[in-house]
């Protein structure tokens, strides 16, 4: 089997493989398809198309097995979801457990018992349950998660199946005692009854009734007694992430092994490196984290909508170079290339990491996004820790005797990130549609954007504004300019993006030939450049001009004034009205030509309660009489 040379998956977590003898493995998005194209012999004609083996992953030929099983540990140790088909774990990695683990609980901010720091720097904490651990090496620039993950099941119509293989072993076996019969019929009923229940999956019985010859005789393996639980098949996963970018579920475990490095760390010896490093990830440590963590589950062995699977086929008749293209229509995540990783990260900020292999990290993030790279290394049996930038525009000659050349490294990372720059700019919007998130119980919220904006300029050209930040441009001279814009903005802050998303952008010409300008230097082109940021400003002010100014303080006490002016007026005007006040003049003069009577209890409170009302109506007035005063003043 030749070696692999470079290993891609995408952010759809489809996986493409090159090999050194030019054969190529493609992957699905779902794990559960492959496509394995050979090498053109020699002697082949140049539009003789290669041969072509597509497969499911689970019925592989022992042919590939090998290099299908090195694809699926790479997509699985970055995928979202993993896809774990039982028939390529080794048996050595399976775990037969009687319980469902889809959740682990971590220890508690308090707790360090869990915690251990190894000779080499790194940080393991591990689960309270045993079921997942994680690993932070010294650099604090990535981690590693091990977790117990069920093996990938069959879609849920195939739970009929064991009940028909059971049906078809009892018409073939020819003698049965009774007993049996009663206790298989029993075993059955019993599983039906609980197919309903949460554990239904676990409940029923993995294998039918079946014979087995020992020493040349026939034995029949006997259900288990009702009421138990047959076991499932577990097997450790093994993900890398980026400190930068963490997955929700890891989140709370990540800021323990955080705070855990920097109380062993003695403060002389830490730089300002590592409080940059800390200070990318202030939503780890400062957000209030939950202690349990709910486990990915494995994608099923079928894939629900396999007409979604796009496979990409070389064109022998084009001049390209394959190995120096990215012709996937999708974004990249995580590239291997010569046992050099490039990660990517696209969601919050666009970044992309380079672990050469010897502990160290280039980073490429913010705005000038692929002009400069950062370089971190800690130097070996010390703490000190060592930071280098590098322009890409001026990039240092190789030194002999290194491990890895920093021009190579920096110039494969600028065309990984053009390729994505031409993904994030096409208009070909169908490239969003994945097989696994069409899968129920998915959350795929919207898969194509919509059109926000759409406005013609005389004399220049229509301008279209999309909800997924792209902005398209169509001028009168035939060529088209398409950029990154985000419209969105902090309203209670006033805070506006004035500026464009990506460093890129790309023109597409009237012959169809489309090219990658940078928007700082657009050189000849800055013209069509200038109109395109000038209009998406001039958009971006007119919305924020659209949403209310919340009121001021002043207004807001104003309107509280005059509502309860316009209460209390209502209120004496039903008083006056209701005749109440003259019925108590009246009765306070008959209770003082008769004060010799005694006073009943009945008409005790309604003296009381008819002072209080007159004392309330006298304070108000005077408040009224003051608030007017007021009033009258702030207006002047």
């Amino acid at each position: 089997m030749a070696p692999e040379v470079r290993m891609v998956l995408y952010e759809d977590d489809s996986v493409q493989v090159q090999y050194a003898d030019g054969s190529k493995l493609q992957l699905s998005p779902c794990g559960s398809e492959f496509l394995f194209e050979k090498a053109p012999p020699i002697s082949a004609h140049p539009l003789e198309p290669p041969e072509r083996i597509r497969q499911r992953t689970q019925f592989v030929i022992s042919t590939y097995r090998e290099q299908l099983q090195r694809a699926l540990d790479f997509r699985n140790s970055s995928a979202t979801y993993p896809f774990l088909p039982e028939a390529l774990i080794p048996p050595e990695s399976k775990k037969q457990l009687f319980i469902d683990i889809s959740e682990v609980r971590w220890p508690s901010l308090d707790t360090a018992d869990a915690m251990m720091c190894m000779e080499s720097g790194t940080v393991k904490l591990l689960s309270l349950d045993g079921h997942a651990y994680l690993c932070l090496p010294k650099g604090q620039h990535e981690f590693t998660v091990h977790f117990l993950c069920k093996v990938s099941q069959k879609p849920d119509s195939s739970v009929v199946l064991p009940e028909k293989r059971n049906q078809a072993k009892k018409e073939k076996q020819i003698e049965k005692p009774d007993k049996s019969f009663t206790f298989e019929s029993l075993s059955i009923q019993k599983l039906k009854s609980e197919e309903n229940t949460p554990y239904s999956h676990i409940l029923k019985p993995k294998y039918p009734l079946e014979k087995s010859c020992v020493n040349g005789l026939e034995e029949k393996k006997e259900l288990p007694f009702p009421g138990t639980k047959n076991t499932c098949v577990y097997t450790w996963v093994k993900q890398h992430c980026s400190v930068i970018s963490c997955p929700e579920e890891w989140k709370y475990p990540l800021s323990l092994a955080l705070n855990f490095h920097n109380k062993i760390s003695e403060p002389s010896k830490m730089d300002r490196s590592t409080s940059k490093n800390r200070g990318l990830t202030p939503d780890v440590s400062e957000e209030r984290r939950e202690e349990i963590s709910v486990l990915p589950k494995a994608l099923l062995l079928s894939c629900p909508v396999p007409h979604l699977h796009r496979w990409n086929f070389y064109d022998s008749s084009s001049h390209k170079k394959f190995d120096e293209e990215y012709s996937y229509p999708e974004l990249v995540k995580v590239v291997w290339y010569r046992g050099i990783t490039y990660r990517l990260t696209h969601k919050n900020k666009n970044s992309v990491e380079i672990y050469p292999g010897d502990g160290s990290v280039f980073k490429s993030e913010g705005a000038h996004l692929g002009n400069y790279f950062t370089y971190y290394s800690i130097q070996e049996g010390s703490e000190m820790r060592d930071e280098k930038t590098y322009s890409i525009s001026n990039l240092p000659p190789d030194r002999p005797g290194s491990l890895f050349s920093v021009c190579s490294l920096l110039k494969q990372a600028t065309r990984i990130l053009q390729h994505c720059a031409k993904i994030r700019l096409s208009l070909s919007h169908n490239y969003c549609i994945c097989c696994w998130k069409m899968a129920p119980g998915i959350n795929n919220s919207s898969i194509l954007p919509l059109l926000l904006i759409e406005s013609l300029v005389p004399n220049v050209g229509r301008f279209f504004a999309y909800s997924d930040d792209k902005v398209h441009a169509v001028f009168l001279d035939g060529i088209s300019l398409t950029l990154n814009w985000n419209f969105s903005f902090h309203t209670e802050k006033r805070q506006v993006n004035q500026s464009p998303n990506l460093n890129w952008c790309k023109l597409t010409f009237p012959d169809g030939q489309d090219k990658l300008i940078k928007i700082e230097h657009p050189g000849p082109h800055e013209r069509y450049v200038t109109a395109v940021i000038s209009w998406c400003r001039k958009q971006t002010q007119a919305r924020l001009q659209e949403i209310p100014t919340p009121p001021s303080r002043s207004l807001e006490e104003n309107w509280s004034v005059a509502s309860e002016l316009e209460k209390i007026q209502k209120f004496n005007l039903l008083l006056e009205n209701s005749g109440i006040l003259s019925q108590n003049s009246n009765k306070e003069n008959l209770q003082s030509s008769d004060h010799c009577k005694p006073q009943s209890w009945e008409t005790l409170p309604e003296e009381v309660n008819e002072k209080r009302v007159l004392i309330a109506l006298k304070k108000t007035y005077e408040i009224l009489q003051d608030i007017d005063c007021l009033l009258s003043k702030s207006k002047k």
